[in-house]
């Protein structure tokens, strides 16, 4: 085909398409009048009995439905993780062979109770050795003052003796931490876990002892969209369902807020705080999360009364009998209403069908609603 063909059947396609937006799309005249197109079309005229010089009502009636008020980010439900409050895995300072295990998996300990002991023997004898040094030193430091009183030794000798108890000192201090940390002691209280190491077994400072966990209280991580960024703050409430425990709710805070949204996901990470006085959660488990917020309240309006035209959306708003024209911006859309923001009241009607035949300062009158399944 020759393309002045082509070209003509194209105009012709596009004159077609226009005439049926035209004549059927909803306030297509009145968009084409706004482009300078065409006019208006105007209202029919006023029923028999009207009075003489006021304004037409519209050709046919319209079916209307009343603005709502819906609230907006008001709840908060979430899926996050539990952990104890604090958790501690317990190493060894140096290296050695386990001579004792002093407590029982799953059993409560305190702070400061000996968990394990390794073998201490050199350690034992450089305490020995190092209180001998002190014993001698001290000695020393007798001789030269009693010889300082008659001038037989110097104030410098005497320094230097003074200088070597402290020495000596420092080293008994020094044999006995290393001593004391033969003996593996729980730094919080809580419960220990399952131990991963036997009397006999050679450890060395990277092998994991124990590990004790304090849950008294449980944290729980969970993320939350980021328009809830202003919302959750620490301290606030919340309340907590274990999944595996559905029939028991617990209450608690917002322990922390992250300082950063996660540029993936688009979340912002969140950690509550829960009692757990029973002892009945653990580690690990997972929590549904609730939060209760004021929210943000917007009329609720029809999907069927937001019109589109060249400035945007807007809905046809009947007031004292008479439509005006109402510049909405869409906030949100559900199933059966759109929440918009501009100047509307809840209650106020607004135009839902026939609204080709409305235009701004022209009386409506209402129709019956068509029967909806």
């Amino acid at each position: 085909m020759k393309w002045w063909k082509q070209a003509l059947l194209c105009l012709l396609i596009l004159g077609v398409a226009a005439v049926v937006w035209y004549r059927f799309f909803p306030g297509a005249a009145e968009m084409a009048a706004e482009w300078g197109i065409g006019e208006a079309p105007a209202a029919t005229a006023p029923a028999a009995g009207a009075r003489r010089g006021g304004p037409r009502a519209t050709g046919s009636p319209v079916v209307m439905a009343p603005v709502e008020s819906a609230t907006i980010n008001d709840r908060l439900s979430a899926i996050g993780t539990g952990s104890a409050l604090r958790t501690v895995a317990l190493r060894p300072f140096a290296s050695g062979q386990i001579v004792e295990i002093a407590v029982e998996p799953d059993s409560q300990v305190a702070a400061g109770e000996v968990i394990a002991r390794l073998d201490s023997e050199g350690e034992v004898i450089a305490v020995d050795r190092a209180k001998l040094a002190l014993d001698d030193a001290r000695a020393r430091l007798a001789r030269i003052e009693a010889l300082r009183s008659s001038n037989t030794a110097t104030a410098v000798q005497k320094t230097d003796a003074e200088l070597e108890v402290r020495n000596a000192e420092l080293a008994l201090r020094e044999a006995r931490l290393a001593l004391e940390r033969r003996a593996i002691t729980a730094p919080i209280a809580g419960h220990v876990g399952i131990l991963p190491v036997s009397v006999g077994d050679y450890v060395t400072s990277s092998d994991d002892i124990a590990v004790i966990a304090d849950r008294s209280q449980i944290l729980v991580d969970f993320w939350v969209p980021e328009r809830y960024a202003r919302a959750v703050v620490p301290g606030a409430p919340l309340t907590a369902e274990s999944i595996a425990r559905p029939d028991e709710t617990y209450r608690g805070t917002v322990r922390a807020v992250d300082n950063q949204v996660d540029p993936e996901s688009r979340t912002l990470r969140v950690q509550g705080r829960i009692d757990n006085p029973a002892d009945t959660l653990r580690s690990g488990m997972a929590f549904r999360v609730r939060m209760a917020f004021p929210g943000e309240r917007y009329p609720a309006v029809d999907p069927l009364a937001v019109q589109w035209g060249r400035e945007g959306a807007y809905v046809w708003a009947v007031r004292d009998g008479v439509a005006r024209r109402v510049p909405v911006t869409i906030i949100q859309r559900n199933a059966d209403s759109v929440l918009v923001e501009g100047a509307l009241a809840a209650g106020e009607q607004v135009v839902i069908e026939g609204v080709h035949a409305v235009r701004e300062g022209v009386p409506v009158a209402r129709g019956e609603e068509p029967a909806r399944s």
